[in-house]
């Protein structure tokens, strides 16, 4: 009762029954009041001496000088920030003013590397999609940026929402309280969801492995095929909570995870990288396209980020819902 009543006094209802009362101002202490020293002073003239009444002056001085510098500081600011931001968008509109017509032939994309990939993708990638042998070949190192870019904002995410490295202060202490009552984060044993989960979520995980394995032969690939498994993840942790999800998807399954995926990746590709720049054979034989296991590196490659999205997508749930694994 007491929490519905501390509710209750908070609401703007209550606020403007008390106003109308007379009981309640919503404007107490939060207006400027201006020479209200002025007037105490006149009033306590009589029982200060000169030097006090001097020194009372000289601080209302400069905390006059110092409310008018503040007012032409926000002038100023308003005004400068104005001026950059015309002059960002100025330069943006002419650069947009000098960039080449949608459609000319003439155009810098339309060059001989769109035509290298279209004739001899399939050749020298082994893969029939020419999208994934683009991005996992042609252009790994990118690919490669990309991934790494998933693993810094995970760690950020964990870096800035976990809560259990803060130390022992008072708002972490409360927090870890809170979080030790499961039944805070977990779900009220919703059976619809469960049983939903229970037949949606082996579904999910399969196909999503499918699009991975299947990115080399047909439209998918990692980023597509580890959302999908990020997703199933996310949908088994709703359904039946934290602890059984940590069963098999820890923190350290994370790290480890991430890290060994990364970690190969960048192995392979700078093997790859290196005979390339050297006109060596790599030996890594591309297979027959078409089949499964073709495409040389593409496919183990298309693994690694699969499991680096599906990874950081279930993190970054979970440390936006709970703080922490």
């Amino acid at each position: 009762m007491s929490r519905l009543k501390k509710n209750y006094e908070r609401s703007f209802f209550y606020r403007f029954k008390k106003w109308v009362e007379g009981e309640y101002d919503p404007f107490d202490g939060k207006l400027e009041i201006k020479n209200t020293n002025r007037v105490k002073k006149e009033l306590a003239n009589h029982t200060q001496n000169p030097m006090e009444v001097f020194y009372q002056e000289e601080e209302e001085e400069i905390e006059h000088a110092t409310e008018e510098g503040l007012k032409w500081y926000q002038k100023i600011y308003k005004i400068v920030s104005v001026v950059i931001c015309l002059s960002i968008i100025s330069v943006l509109l002419i650069t947009v003013s000098y960039l080449p017509k949608i459609g000319n032939p003439d155009n810098p994309d339309n060059n001989e590397v769109s035509k290298r990939y279209i004739e001899k993708g399939l050749e020298e990638t082994g893969a029939t999609n020419i999208v994934s042998g683009m991005i996992l070949d042609y252009r790994a190192f990118d690919t490669f940026g990309e991934s790494n870019v998933l693993f810094i904002a995970a760690c950020c995410v964990l870096i800035l929402l976990r809560y259990d490295f803060g130390g022992k202060d008072s708002a972490n202490l409360k927090k870890i309280n809170a979080e030790a009552n499961d039944r805070i984060y977990e779900p009220k044993n919703d059976v619809i969801l469960q049983r939903v989960a229970f037949v949606l979520v082996p579904m999910i995980i399969i196909f999503g492995i499918y699009v991975i394995l299947n990115g080399h032969l047909s439209p998918g690939g990692g980023f597509s095929g580890g959302a999908i498994i990020g997703a199933g993840l996310i949908l088994y942790l709703n359904a039946f909570g934290f602890k059984k999800t940590e069963r098999f998807f820890s923190q350290k399954t994370f790290k480890w995870t991430v890290f060994s995926s990364l970690t190969f990746y960048c192995l392979a590709k700078s093997y790859s990288f290196y005979t390339g720049a050297n006109h060596m054979e790599s030996g890594i034989p591309l297979g027959t396209a078409g089949n499964i296991l073709s495409s040389g590196l593409i496919l183990p490659l298309n693994i690694c980020v699969g499991l680096v999205v599906a990874c950081t997508m279930y993190a970054f749930y979970v440390m936006f819902r709970k703080g922490g694994f």
